[in-house]
């Protein structure tokens, strides 16, 4: 008898043959009880031969083969950290006057901390900002039980480094993470109750366990995850690395981390909502947290690799060449799928191009890249109404 995980803390019990069976309950299942499913058919078919028979060699994604987290594990998915980060942005972003940003940047950088190291909250409000952190390296050092150093994604660090060098900072050096324990768990639940994560999961030890399956999805070893959580396990006889080769993984980690997020600059977080296939074609409609919806268009081939199937969590990227901007008072028929509009927020030109970012209504961004010329022709400024532009066949999908 076997035991597939329907929600956390609960499964179905029976062999993987009469599991299978239950497929009027697909739609109640969570992804990790799709991961477990997809997992026992696989076995199911290879312990049977069929797999030669499946046309095209169609296999369950690759994040559905590496590992399945234990139940007794509280973990937020991808689209819930998204979701969560978004709303710690959205609280700060809203603050009316200079002291009240400051506080609410105190709380910003302490949840990035929790959020990309997986330290500990005790960890985090024990840190010496003057003496704990090395930015020309790029990493935090912990003390306490566990001392380690922690490398820090380059947007964290210099979130830090501005925070510390502004002159309004000067009378908090040394205890900007001295906040209240109780304050901060406060803040995790009280920002948590505009999204739909359930309230269990609103805390920094959750946060923990999410960056911990994040990199062990990512295909980070097991001791390297350890040492950089600081977690007092026995080390393994079989495996070990230097403190110099733990540290080089991480940095590549980290390195492939950032890159996929700004190669291409626009990147949205979602759910499969809606799926049309083709002969050679399939239309895969992405949701985000905030009900934005992006349509893409891939190749058959490409649905089937990827293993997409209605609800999983993927990530669909914009590169900013690709984005074509258009004013509301210009607007045309066009055969692209996805229209944002919103307002600027941002223009970088230079002699050859300009960069320009719009603002969403629900706080999303948008980065678009044309030439200056364009820029001239349309007369970009700061607060301008405008529309981002985008072919369903120019975005991409991949999984976490």
């Amino acid at each position: 008898m076997s035991c597939i995980v329907v929600k956390q803390g609960e499964c179905m019990e029976g062999n993987r043959t009469s599991s299978l069976r239950d497929l009027h309950k697909l739609d109640h299942l969570d992804p990790d009880a799709l991961v477990s499913l997809a997992a026992a058919a696989q076995e199911e078919i290879r312990r049977r031969g069929l797999d030669r028979s499946i046309p095209g060699g169609v296999r369950a994604p690759k994040t559905m083969r590496m590992f399945q987290v234990p139940q007794s594990v509280k973990y937020l998915t991808p689209l819930q950290i998204e979701t969560l980060t978004g709303a710690f942005r959205h609280w700060r972003q809203g603050a009316r006057d200079e002291r009240t940003r400051q506080a609410r940047t105190r709380m910003w950088l302490l949840f990035l901390l929790l959020r990309f190291t997986g330290m500990r909250l005790g960890e985090v409000l024990e840190l010496d900002d003057r003496a704990d952190f090395d930015l020309a390296r790029q990493v935090v050092r912990v003390g306490g039980e566990a001392p380690r150093e922690v490398p820090l994604p380059a947007e964290v660090v210099d979130s830090l480094r501005m925070f510390f060098d502004a002159p309004m900072s000067m009378e908090l050096r040394g205890h900007v993470f001295r906040l209240d324990q109780g304050y901060v768990r406060r803040k995790f639940s009280e920002l948590g109750k505009s999204t739909n994560i359930p309230r269990e999961l609103l805390n920094p030890r959750v946060l923990r366990h999410s960056r911990a399956i994040e990199l062990l999805r990512a295909g980070v070893p097991l001791v390297v995850v350890d040492v950089m959580l600081g977690q007092q396990s026995p080390p393994s006889q079989y495996v070990s690395f230097s403190d110099a080769d733990t540290r080089r993984i991480m940095d590549y980690y980290i390195y492939q981390e950032r890159k996929m997020k700004t190669s291409a600059r626009n990147m949205f977080v979602g759910q499969i909502s809606a799926i049309r296939e083709g002969g050679i074609l399939a239309e895969v409609e992405v949701t985000t947290a905030t009900g934005l919806k992006v349509v893409s268009v891939i190749t058959k081939e490409s649905f089937q690799n990827l293993g997409l199937a209605m609800g999983m969590t993927v990530f669909a990227t914009v590169k900013a060449p690709w984005v074509v901007l258009v004013k509301e008072d210009s607007m045309f028929k066009t055969s692209a799928r996805n229209k944002f509009c919103g307002r600027i927020s941002a223009v970088n030109a230079d002699q050859i191009a300009a960069e320009v970012v719009v603002d969403l209504a629900d706080g999303t961004k948008v980065t678009s890249l044309i030439t200056d010329e364009s820029a001239k022709k349309l007369n970009l400024k700061v607060g301008d109404e405008i529309c981002a532009m985008v072919k369903a066949f120019s975005v991409i999908l991949a999984l976490e």
